[in-house]
């Protein structure tokens, strides 16, 4: 019974060191030759596509903390976006804030969240007695960590984003430098990492 109970814990230690072992020579690090841990400076082909550059303000009134982007070629300095995280971030503060957001600028044009009511996020459009298009979207988010987590308002100008990259990728067209044939090949083994 001794030897039995001992056979069993060997071939259970066996399993698990193979399967450590395993994981350890399987864990994914690259995609289409893009390493993990490497060097950004190994890939001397990459286009920095900086068409905004952004600011980040702290601590302002009754937001924890924001974003400003503003253009770097078509109207250099010129805000485009900001993005503002409320210090509140309970769901009962973001009903409060949606009503106050329809009673001054009425019903959203849509809602831009996900079906599952995980990220709710309604969007309006404008605009503007100059004819600039602008966008108003009041987010609430608490568990999709890829989404900015609490309450957030956007106010963005979708047209001057576009311009600004439009007017980078102009720039940066002389200076492009090719990325290697073998990254550019569409097959299974670049799409999957390895």
């Amino acid at each position: 019974m001794v030897v039995y109970r001992l056979a069993w814990i060997l071939c259970g230690f066996l399993l698990l060191t193979a399967s450590l072992s395993f994981a350890g020579e399987n864990v994914p690090r690259e995609i289409n030759g893009f390493k993990l841990g490497s060097s950004i400076e190994e890939y001397d082909f990459i286009t920095y596509r900086n068409f905004l550059k952004e600011v980040i303000v702290e601590d302002i009134g009754g937001f924890r903390k924001g974003t400003i982007s503003y253009g770097v070629c078509d109207r250099p300095g010129e805000i485009v976006r900001i993005k503002m995280k409320y210090r509140d971030s309970s769901r009962k503060f973001y009903n409060q804030l949606l009503k106050r957001y329809k009673k001054k600028f009425g019903k959203p044009d849509e809602f831009t969240g996900d079906s599952f009511g995980i990220v709710l996020e309604w969007k309006w459009r404008f605009t503007d007695k100059d004819n600039n298009y602008v966008t108003l979207s009041l987010q609430h988010n608490l568990k999709d960590i890829e989404q900015n987590i609490g309450n957030m308002v956007k106010l963005t100008m979708p047209d001057r984003i576009k311009a600004e990259r439009l007017c980078f990728n102009k720039q940066c067209e002389k200076t492009r430098v090719a990325c290697p044939v073998s990254m550019q090949e569409e097959n299974w083994e670049n799409m999957i990492p390895r």
